[in-house]
């Protein structure tokens, strides 16, 4: 009250001395985002990431320094941000399309895509107050990202939505990312890697910006004070938390041909017990893009680990990918938990060499030895054709018993074969 008491009669508070108990939210922040860029923020809460957003979209003031924004902007920060509670929703889009300067014309070009991708149905004509989160989070996503901002400001807001809308969201994102800068805070790292060209890492109001995604990530895994692991360069991270103390993970082979088989060996070093333990190891190409999975989740028998120095054997085979270099990552975790004890991020590669023909950006080539034809015959009048038919593959662990059955309805002089699967 005394600075906003002292602003109106021109007085102002000298910014860089701090009263007591006061200190800075943000402090040192310097960037530029151009069009076609995501910068991705992230840190532990209480970083200042969400004060920083506030600074971009102008709710608060900043002490020192400037901010230049270019453009019409898009935020979404807070639910109901921007929304009057007491209005309709279909009410509160001509708002906010007026606050971003469009005419009613406009608006009403726009207004069927905003409609179709809220999903909102018949709610839209009722108050947003009656609104749930979720609904809000759909509602001022719509508004924000179809309107044509030139800059989009989005918080972790998207963390309310259900897994449909939050896909759609990520998939627009995508879209706007070529004709706009998008700045987002995310707590979850995959989905900065895949959506970020630029990282900022923030802590007690400093921010450290990486051009390259995976070093950012694992920067802010170094931050993070439980974490015991190491960081090493070339945007490798290899990061493990107590009780592991020590691990090592090794590729025998570095080039594998396709349908061969990939072996890996962990040296783990404990001081206490780790029981049920599950151990994941995923391959991405060179985009970040996950093409395959290996755990062990599926196990019947329990996997513990112990006290002291123990190895940890495992061959993925066959290793059906198609020809090229791809990134591995491990990780280790107890069952029950989503919290790792063992993340390494692109701590390696290896290549797939095969005669095959790339067959464009599919990294996975299905198996087709068992593909077999057969004829079915007819129980009498063989004249009326042969029908092919392909027999499916067979996983393992599974028996598939052939029994005859009649079709009356369809073609009562013919028996059909059909089958069913038992579970050995």
């Amino acid at each position: 009250m005394k600075d906003l008491g002292s602003e109106l009669i021109g007085r102002n508070h000298d910014s860089d001395e701090l009263r007591p108990d006061e200190f800075w939210a943000v402090k040192d922040v310097s960037f530029e985002l151009r069009r076609g860029e995501c910068l991705g923020l992230i840190g532990r809460n209480g970083a200042g990431k969400t004060t920083l957003l506030r600074m971009l979209n102008g709710l608060i003031k900043p002490d020192k320094g400037r901010i230049e924004m270019r453009g019409r902007v898009g935020a979404l920060i807070a639910l109901g941000a921007g929304f009057n509670p007491i209005l309709t929703g279909r009410e509160n889009i001509y708002v906010n399309a007026a606050v971003l300067g469009l005419s009613k014309k406009e608006t009403d070009e726009k207004i069927e895509e905003i409609l179709e991708f809220a999903e909102l149905g018949e709610f839209i004509d009722a108050p947003v107050q009656t609104y749930s989160s979720g609904m809000q989070v759909r509602l001022g996503f719509a508004v924000s990202t179809t309107l044509d901002p030139d800059i989009l400001i989005l918080d972790e807001i998207l963390a309310v939505g259900d897994a449909t809308f939050r896909h759609k969201c990520y998939h627009r994102i995508n879209k706007l990312i070529t004709r706009a800068a998008v700045i987002m805070v995310s707590h979850s790292m995959d989905h900065i890697a895949h959506i970020s060209s630029l990282v900022a890492v923030m802590r007690q109001g400093n921010a450290r910006l990486y051009e390259d995604t995976v070093r950012g990530i694992a920067a802010y895994h170094v931050d993070n004070p439980l974490s015991k692991g190491i960081w090493s360069d070339g945007g490798q991270v290899r990061t493990f938390y107590p009780p592991v103390c020590s691990v090592e993970v090794h590729l025998f082979e570095s080039n594998v041909s396709y349908g061969g088989s990939l072996s890996v060996e962990v040296l783990i070093e404990c001081l206490t017990d780790l029981p049920d333990v599950i151990f994941s190891f995923t391959a991405v190409n060179l985009s970040e893009q996950p093409v395959m999975c290996w755990h062990t989740s599926r196990r019947a028998d329990r996997l513990d680990l112990h006290i002291g120095a123990q190895r940890v054997l495992f061959t993925i085979s066959p290793l059906l990918l198609n020809n090229g270099d791809y990134y591995w990552n491990f990780n280790a975790t107890r069952r029950g938990s989503i919290e790792h004890f063992i993340w390494f991020m692109r701590a390696g590669r290896f290549s797939v060499v095969s005669d095959f023909r790339q067959l464009g950006n599919i990294p996975y080539i299905a198996d087709t030895s068992d593909l077999v034809i057969e004829t079915l015959e007819s129980d009498g009048n063989r004249d009326r054709g042969r029908s092919h038919d392909f027999r499916p593959l067979t996983p393992p662990g599974i028996r598939v018993r052939t029994r005859r059955f009649k079709l009356p309805c369809l073609m009562p002089d013919i028996d059909q074969r059909g089958s069913e699967t038992l579970a050995r």
